[in-house]
């Protein structure tokens, strides 16, 4: 038997460049690359590998680790899960800072591979530097932080227990069920050790990635249940776009009637001017979606969690006799609201129950009744993003109908956290499937600029432009390094409101009166005055290497944004926004509890609305 002899970490990464995904036909690399910021516990070992490997396994160097993983999720979201990037840390505080990152891509359902260093398996020395001393467990680290978080961890104690292990890591990371983040931690002194390896090893390998239909009988009780509503509604989740099934929910929709509402994952579903589109659902959703929720006899679900804000915390689906219909690749998904599951990959199921409902189609007055309302809500859009004047100071909405003048239908806006998400969810038109690039899975502040990075290398035919407000750059700010020094174009849209617009609009709500969420300064006696501090973040942004425009006025704003898209180099975008001009209000509720006693009026009336609010919640059993 030919063998290899070579280090762990070289023989890690040899296997990764080899492996392989395919769907419909279409093949690419299943590990792109490997982003790595080196440390004791990874630079003799991965580092020397990856160094030793060349463009066998392409390198990024990263500024936060955490920031390392948020780029590879914004890679394989835009790539539909087919490929991904590996991610190399130090031991310490280098592996645990992937934790945030890590829990992002696994409730997404996004893939990442996890690479940190660990401690000496052999113990020469006890503890080496950043060891966490486990007195009952000598096999603990500061990486098992990371089991919760993993959709599979082992830790490589031995060489020779590399072999199984990476190949149930590319299993899970395949897998449109089980992927997430995925963590392989190797012990320092492991990674540097040699073994002879068997040349299968790194054999070429191609994990096919299905697309299973369902069960033959729960199509045909769903199609039973769609033909027997009045008022069915669809909502498309981001398995829509995992599962590239598109054109397959159009089809479905335009032959049935059904309206289609979206979450925040699934945005893009179909085209904002579709026959069926209503936009988002949900708290952060439309006047015209939760209407037609409440009063839904049929919800049916495709590739959607249900999360609260979908849901508005189990209050927005109110007709009594409203069913689920669930098609979801993932039985814990299909069997929510205690649907009919519908078991499969979407497009293999909208097929199926397009050919199963063939000639149905709900009633007119029903179709005509959601298109009004579809139209009547793009009148508010228009109203909402329309400046008022060109040279006034624009509102949060008004940048974003800047920004839809000026982006082609291709391109891409990342946003993660703050306020500017449910703006988005509510105004964005959205032009092309992968436009729409919102994380709210997690909804992360500090996502925007790495994502925004990894959503550029998966395709760089589009201009890929990340929306960030002040608390959410404060947070993360030092990819903008990466991006300049790698020549990646990003473009970052720097919106300054002096604090946290969302969480300080959500404190008024809940009576907590704004505590703790704006950047003013601070009176002797403890209290906040209206003078915003002197933080100048556009400078901050120009000092990391990005060109930087500066907006005040609404025509300045379009002006900086035309000359941002045109700039082959990383360009960003500053404007500071006017917080008289309120975003449009949620439609739904949301449960945030509220204290039950306070001394503080504010507080005893927001409980009072939260418990007449929490009264209309159901259980769909």
């Amino acid at each position: 038997m030919t063998t290899h002899r070579l280090t762990v970490a070289q023989a890690l990464l040899r296997f990764l460049a080899n492996q392989h995904t395919e769907r419909d036909g279409e093949r690419q690399r299943l590990i792109a690359g490997c982003w790595g910021i080196f440390g004791h516990g990874n630079v003799a070992g991965v580092g020397q590998a990856l160094l030793e490997s060349g463009e066998q396994m392409p390198y990024l160097q990263g500024r936060n680790e955490q920031s390392m993983v948020h780029a590879a999720v914004g890679y394989a979201r835009q790539r539909n899960r087919m490929s991904t990037y590996a991610c190399a840390t130090s031991i310490g505080p280098g592996a645990t800072n992937l934790v945030t990152g890590a829990a992002l891509a696994t409730i997404n359902h996004l893939p990442v591979l996890l690479l940190p260093g660990d401690v000496f398996a052999t113990r020469p020395a006890d503890p080496v530097l950043q060891q966490l001393e486990v007195p009952h467990a000598k096999d603990i680290s500061v990486n098992d932080c990371l089991r919760p978080v993993s959709r599979y961890f082992d830790r490589i104690w031995r060489p020779e227990a590399l072999m199984p292990s990476a190949l149930e890591a590319m299993r899970v990371l395949t897998d449109p069920v089980e992927t997430g983040a995925v963590t392989l931690a190797l012990p320092q002194d492991v990674q540097a050790e040699a073994f002879d390896w068997p040349e299968d090893f790194f054999a070429e390998r191609v994990w096919r990635v299905h697309r299973p239909g369902a069960d033959p009988r729960s199509v045909a009780e769903a199609a039973e249940a769609i033909r027997d509503a009045q008022r069915p509604l669809i909502i498309a989740g981001g398995g829509v776009h995992h599962s590239g099934a598109e054109r397959e929910l159009a089809e479905l929709a335009e032959r049935t009637g059904i309206p289609v509402a979206e979450t925040q994952a699934g945005r893009g579903s179909l085209h904002h001017d579709h026959p069926c589109a209503l936009g988002s659902i949900g708290h952060t959703g439309t006047e015209v979606s939760d209407e037609l929720a409440r009063q839904a006899d049929l919800v049916i679900g495709v590739g959607t969690r249900y999360s609260d804000f979908t849901t508005a915390s189990r209050t927005l689906f109110a007709n009594p006799q409203v069913r689920f219909v669930n098609a979801n690749i993932a039985s814990i998904d299909a069997h929510k609201q205690a649907a009919i599951p519908v078991i499969g990959d979407a497009r293999s199921t909208l097929h199926q129950l397009a050919e199963t409902l063939e000639g149905h189609r709900v009633a007119e007055s029903y179709v005509g009744e959601h298109r009004e309302g579809a139209r009547r809500w793009a009148e508010i859009i228009d109203r909402t993003t329309r400046a008022a004047s060109g040279q006034e100071r624009p509102g949060q909405a008004e940048v974003l109908g800047a920004l839809d003048e000026v982006l082609d239908d291709r391109d891409v806006v990342v946003n993660a956290a703050g306020s500017m998400p449910e703006d988005l969810n509510k105004l964005w038109r959205a032009k092309d499937p992968k436009q729409y690039h919102v994380e709210y899975g997690y909804s992360c502040m500090g996502y925007e600029i790495p994502a925004a990075i990894g959503a550029r290398l998966a395709d760089p035919s589009r201009e890929v432009f990340a929306l960030v407000g002040d608390g959410t750059y404060l947070m993360m700010p030092t990819e903008l390094v990466t991006a300049v020094q790698e020549g990646i174009k990003i473009n970052l849209v720097l919106v300054q409101n002096h604090g946290y617009a969302s969480i300080g609009g959500l404190s008024d709500k809940v009576g907590g009166e704004r505590f703790g969420t704006a950047y003013r300064y601070r009176d002797d006696d403890g209290t906040f005055t209206g003078e915003p501090l002197p933080v100048d973040l556009a400078a901050n942004a120009e000092s990391l290497g990005m060109r930087t425009l500066r907006a005040n006025t609404g025509d300045e704003l379009r002006t900086a944004l035309r000359e941002a898209h045109q700039d082959p180099r990383p360009t960003a975008v500053y404007v500071e926004t006017d917080p008289a001009k309120t975003q449009l209000p949620p439609e739904a509720w949301w449960d945030v509890p509220v204290a039950e006693v306070s001394t503080r009026e504010s507080t005893q009336q927001a409980r009072k609305g939260y418990e007449d609010q929490a009264a209309a919640r159901r259980n769909h059993l």
